[in-house]
């Protein structure tokens, strides 16, 4: 692997990330050195890149926008009737906190369930459970649909996109392993097999100034309003789609110090490397810090796809990635991702202090933090089940 901090030789402009053509991503003998290089050097220096030509159809895509901005336009008390709580980290929102500080947005996440998957395939539109089943239960609770007589289409549309994202994040991990200088199929356990994705619909009202001096006057938000504050990806990757016409995501430039605005191309996806992405790859691959300005001329419109490892995955730097005598020393303790999971989620519900990071599992860590911080996690484990929900896993 090398060890160089120089730019990818995928497209760099001044004002955007990597654009990189992914026309061979899904040929098993065809993925082209180049677009393992390409996709390597913007997972080691950005950390975020645009990819064209990935092959999902502009209808699946189509569909899946209309029925967002549709839901969305739905009674406030019918997305009130689908809020999630501190013990189901599934459903409608418009309160989260990130880093500790309110967001100026509305959303609604839903993802993988055990009932959904054991069926062979991942199907949301499963007729024989309602979605509070107790089969569809999982650490991260359980998903809340508006009904089909609510929002005609939505979970048919939402399912088709889902599997369209999974295909496409399964291709992308495989050339991130490769890129690591492991086998195509490293990841094949703990993220395509047991994979524990979600998707996050996001709606962000135009922000007037107005509202903002009502809502940082008692409103719980703070001035200086951010549609999300700061922050990197908890998962592995991120797949996001985005409005074409206005450009609010920011990526942190670490090597000038400043945000770079991700000025999406029409028809493409935005991927941004995860936390767990950077453990595995030992610092190798970075999770960069992003965060979305509040607009005040435009509503925005966003769609992550989050692929995220199996609950009782234990995520640690890949030998391979490990240089014991050069630029790159075990930089990890095993972290596992139920337990981070639980812990990210308890940030994002309410301020309830200081935000789980990988790096509270840095060797480089305070001692005394860092083995306290693995004593919780190892008791979390210990009573994790694989099927409990949030607010059980966690006493």
């Amino acid at each position: 692997l090398s060890q160089g901090r120089s730019f990818s030789s995928a497209r760099l402009d001044d004002d955007n990330v990597p654009i990189i053509d992914c026309t061979h991503l899904f040929s098993k003998n065809d993925c082209s050195d180049k677009l393992i290089s390409q996709v390597r050097e913007a997972c080691v220096n950005w950390g975020f890149f645009q990819i064209v030509n990935h092959g999902i159809q502009p209808d699946i895509i189509r569909r899946f926008q209309g029925q967002t901005r549709a839901f969305f336009a739905l009674p406030q008390h019918v997305k009130y009737g689908l809020r999630r709580t501190v013990d189901n980290s599934r459903g409608f929102f418009d309160d989260e906190f990130t880093k500790r500080k309110r967001d100026w947005k509305e959303g609604l996440d839903f993802g993988v369930t055990p009932l959904c998957r054991s069926k062979g395939a991942i199907d949301f539109t499963l007729k024989d459970a309602p979605d509070d089943d107790f089969r569809h239960s999982n650490l991260d609770g359980f998903n809340r649909f508006p009904s089909e007589e609510q929002a005609p289409g939505f979970k048919r549309a939402m399912w088709n996109y889902f599997i369209a994202m999974t295909h496409l994040a399964e291709q992308l991990s495989e050339v991130m392993a490769l890129g690591m200088g492991v086998q195509r199929d490293f990841f094949n356990e703990q993220l395509r097999h047991t994979h524990t994705s979600f998707l996050r619909l996001n709606y962000y009202p135009v922000l007037e100034k107005e509202e903002e001096e009502e809502a940082t006057a008692g409103g719980g938000y703070e001035k200086g309003t951010l549609g999300i504050s700061p922050h990197s990806d908890a998962g592995f990757l991120t797949l996001l789609l985005q409005d074409d016409d206005c450009h609010s995501l920011q990526v942190y430039n670490r090597f000038n110090n400043e945000w770079q605005t991700v000025h999406p191309i029409p028809g493409a996806l935005t991927v941004n490397t995860g936390d767990m992405a950077q453990v595995w790859s030992n610092d190798r691959y970075h999770a960069p810090v992003h965060r979305v300005l509040a607009n005040t001329e435009k509503i925005r419109y966003s769609m992550p796809f989050f692929y995220n490892p199996g609950y009782n995955t234990e995520v640690k730097p890949i030998e391979r990635c490990v240089d014991t005598e050069g630029n790159y020393p075990l930089a990890y303790d095993p972290v596992y991702w139920g337990y981070f999971r639980w812990q990210r989620y308890s940030g994002d519900f309410a301020d309830f202090g200081r935000e789980v990071q990988i790096s509270d599992f840095s060797k480089t860590n305070h001692k005394m933090r860092q083995e306290e911080r693995i004593r919780h996690q190892d008791e979390f484990m210990n009573t994790f089940d694989g099927g409990a929900k949030i607010q059980s896993a966690g006493t």
